[in-house]
């Protein structure tokens, strides 16, 4: 009873807010899928290692099997996490807002993958348009220097960033730092000319990270 009424008050939730994201749903159903061969594979565990002769390299196989089933479990709950950030009341700033943005090393010298995300509550699910604009800001040589976003990276063909979503947008690409710059943040503007006119305007410190969060990409 108490699964049956979740599920029909969730469902009651997208239809309430028009949020219904097919990612967001493949995601949920792929968790239960991996929580189940996770079970299976810890199952598999038990019982080699209950066996007389251990098999060292099966037994390591199936600790493999399990770590990686952990991780992807780890990544879809993230996920989800993300979409129901977007659904629950207070969790983000209503209308546009901005994500810090994400960073990456890359090996080769001062580059690194970016994603910048721009997004609205999905209780304000009208199809926003707009634009954002981004710069990377430091120290060269002991001078306060800031560049475009899109002079850094051959990914971008203008600083200028076209927005249309209903949820939210993701700008990802892969930048390259000049010689002797030393970054410190990056300042991030999005403008809203549709359905109304709004502004979200933030800057943030240049942190690195391991990997991106994962949102169903």
């Amino acid at each position: 009873m108490f699964t049956a009424g979740y599920w029909l008050g969730e469902q009651s939730l997208y239809r309430r807010n028009g949020f219904e994201p097919s990612q967001y749903l493949a995601m949920k159903s792929e968790l239960i899928g991996a929580r189940e061969t996770l079970s299976a594979l810890e199952a598999d565990l038990d019982v080699v290692r209950t066996r007389h002769a251990v098999d060292r390299q099966a037994l390591e196989m199936v600790r493999r099997d399990i770590a990686a089933q952990k991780e992807q479990i780890a990544n879809l709950e993230e996920g989800i996490g993300f979409y129901r950030g977007l659904m629950a009341p207070g969790e983000i700033a209503q209308g546009l807002s901005l994500r810090p943005p994400e960073l990456i090393q890359r090996e080769e010298p001062a580059t690194y993958a970016f994603r910048i995300i721009a997004q609205q509550d999905a209780q304000k699910h009208q199809l926003l348009k707009g634009e954002l604009s981004a710069e990377v800001f430091g120290q060269l040589f002991n001078q306060e220097v800031s560049y475009p976003l899109a002079q850094l990276s051959e990914d971008l063909e203008d600083n200028v960033v076209a927005l249309r979503f209903r949820y939210f947008q993701a700008v990802e690409g892969v930048l390259t730092l000049p010689d002797g710059f030393e970054p410190s943040g990056i300042s991030i503007v999005a403008t809203a000319t549709s359905p109304h006119k709004s502004e979200a305007s933030e800057r943030f410190v240049w942190q690195v990270q391991e990997k991106f969060t994962h949102v169903g990409k």
